[in-house]
């Protein structure tokens, strides 16, 4: 049996621009409600926005023995490692089991007894995808702002800046990037963006172009951001995603794929989508293609789970390869558990398959399972998880009207049986230490 041993992977000294004046005054309370923002000055990171370029000329396409660790990957970093040195976590996650499951995938398993027992509960209704924000429920401007890493801000000058402490004028609604004190893996963090705009949990391009850009940001085909819908296993109903590090391939990359809708004019120019084979979710992959942009892809990606908010259908996204490209997985599992339809043994693991058991990575909760922990059980799991292939089709063809794709000839060449190669999915880079794998 493999298991994984993580190794921190970070620079403390780093370079910074020191910003001039900004003077503020709070009211002195700690948390981040409006009443008191600004309550001191905040990091902020300022990164480009060159979201109409190409996506093919993208610094992120060099081969990766040419990438170098981002600044702001090892500035989020240090400062992860920062709060948890000063206790601010619930649980120690680096010291919690991680192992690979012998089998064909390669699916990733983990014992974190901390985030069954000390997360917060679900607050809302969970058969309903899109809920007005309750301010009268957790969200995150009660977050403590010792939490708070960073905020996460459009430059001026198309270039990236980092300011170790800036002012939050009147009226702003910064976006920020906090830890998660119930963390999945290491260097996981929240990005909320506008946060006391108090925005539910819900895709809108704005949001989600941020998410975007802070994947590009982070440069690191290890970081991967996640989403999940209300009714998709969201905990709290205030929009954010999730992101962290793992320094392996999730099962969901290695996956077969194949081509089966595509731009067609202005609107979804140069944007693929394939479905992926022999995985046990029925998935989307969404690439930009010749001559498309990021702009591009946030587009085509945005109306689709618009289009399934709108229409009840709960769903998860995992954004990979630094936004180029992005996973989405319409789920069944509540709606599943509501009939009673689900295997009982698999309810008594109490796991709820959110983005990342979906990707592969399952966060499990009993050392029982963890020991029996098999790719029998994963794909048991989350073939529960997946829509049938008639209400798969259903709903390609809501996504193929909203981002405006069109149908593509499956390419039959492709063999969904193929053995799947040790890792398509990303290498180490030169930079990560080699005993941060497996």
């Amino acid at each position: 049996m493999l298991t994984i041993k993580r190794v921190p992977t970070l620079v403390s000294n780093y370079q910074e621009d020191v910003p001039e004046g900004g003077n503020v005054v709070g009211c002195g309370r700690k948390c981040l409600g409006k009443c008191c923002m600004p309550v001191s000055r905040l990091p902020l990171y300022a990164f480009k926005n060159d979201d109409n370029e190409p996506i093919e000329n993208d610094i992120h396409t060099l081969p990766e023995e040419e990438c170098q660790m981002s600044f702001l990957n090892n500035l989020m970093l240090g400062l992860w490692e920062e709060q948890m040195s000063q206790g601010l976590f619930r649980y120690d996650v680096t010291a919690c089991e991680t192992k690979v499951i012998p089998g064909r995938y390669g699916f990733i398993a983990q014992l974190n007894e901390g985030h069954h027992l000390k997360k917060r509960p679900t607050e809302f209704h969970i058969d309903k995808v899109l809920q007005p924000f309750d301010e009268n429920k957790f969200n995150f401007t009660k977050v403590s702002q010792e939490e708070v890493l960073f905020r996460f801000e459009l430059s001026t000058d198309h270039k990236s800046h980092y300011f170790s402490g800036m002012g939050v004028d009147a009226g702003i609604s910064p976006s920020i990037v906090a830890i998660n004190v119930s963390p999945i893996e290491y260097g996981h963090v929240l990005l909320i963006p506008r946060v006391l705009d108090c925005l539910p949990q819900r895709i809108d391009h704005d949001s989600f172009t941020i998410a975007l850009l802070f994947a590009r940001e982070l440069a690191d085909l290890f970081f991967r951001v996640g989403y999940n819908s209300l009714g998709a296993f969201a905990t709290i109903n205030h929009l954010h995603f999730q992101a962290y590090y793992l320094a392996v391939p999730f099962p969901a990359e290695k996956a077969p794929m194949r081509k089966i809708l595509a731009g067609k004019g202005l609107g979804g120019a140069g944007v693929i989508v394939s479905k992926l084979l022999n995985y046990p979710v029925r998935g989307f992959a969404f690439e930009g293609g010749k001559g498309s942009t990021l702009h591009n892809l946030s587009d085509a990606v945005v109306n689709s789970c618009i289009s399934l908010q709108n229409k009840n259908i709960p769903f998860n996204i995992l954004i990979a390869q630094c936004g180029k490209k992005i996973f989405l997985f319409p789920q069944c599992y509540v709606e599943k558990q509501a009939l009673g339809v689900v295997d009982q043994e698999l309810l008594d693991t109490q796991v709820n398959p959110a983005v990342w058991e979906i990707s592969g990575h399952m966060v499990l909760k009993r050392t029982k399972d963890y020991n029996d922990a098999s790719e029998e059980y994963a794909w048991k799991l989350l073939s529960e998880v997946s829509l049938s292939e008639e209400r798969f089709e259903e709903v390609k063809g809501y996504i193929s009207e909203a981002a405006n794709l069109q149908e593509t000839e499956e390419d039959k060449s492709i063999n969904p049986e193929k053995e799947i190669p040790d890792s398509p999915g990303p290498r180490v880079a030169s930079h990560m230490p080699q005993d941060c794998l497996v």
